[in-house]
């Protein structure tokens, strides 16, 4: 009987969490993100290192390491993939099945993660309770 692919993709805040503050994140995700056995796959939308350069930039954070180091680091995540924002993506996150709010990243983010059918790591509640992707926290 062949086994069902685990693959998740990770909300910016969890990838930066996971990299940065991991005792931010949930008992739940925690572990699955501390064995890499848990899971086939850990995806990354190409909005998430914007993101995280624009709290860089509006100072929501700060780093003690170049920012170009620190993102080319959290990318070597075990099985992580970094999912390019394809024209097909771009175009799915402007017609999400609503109700769905007007942040284009969380737009980007949740097409992507319909797009490849996997389950949305996130503590966004709002995310969490949209009722076109699966999520985990």
């Amino acid at each position: 009987m062949e086994r069902l692919q685990m693959k998740y993709l990770l909300d910016t805040h969890v990838w930066v969490w996971w990299n940065m503050h991991p005792d931010n994140l949930s008992s739940k995700v925690y572990s699955l993100l501390e064995s890499p056995e848990n899971y086939d796959e850990i995806l990354i939308s190409a909005i998430s290192p914007w993101e995280f350069s624009k709290l860089i930039e509006k100072k929501r954070i700060g780093i003690s390491c170049n920012p170009e180091e620190w993102i080319a680091e959290a990318l070597r995540m075990p099985k992580l993939r970094l999912v390019p924002l394809t024209p097909r993506i771009s175009y799915h996150s402007t017609v999400l099945p609503q109700p769905f709010h007007d942040d284009p990243a969380d737009q980007i983010i949740v097409a992507t993660g319909r797009e490849e059918n996997v389950t949305l790591i996130t503590k966004d509640k709002f995310i969490q309770d949209y009722k076109h992707i699966r999520t985990l926290w």
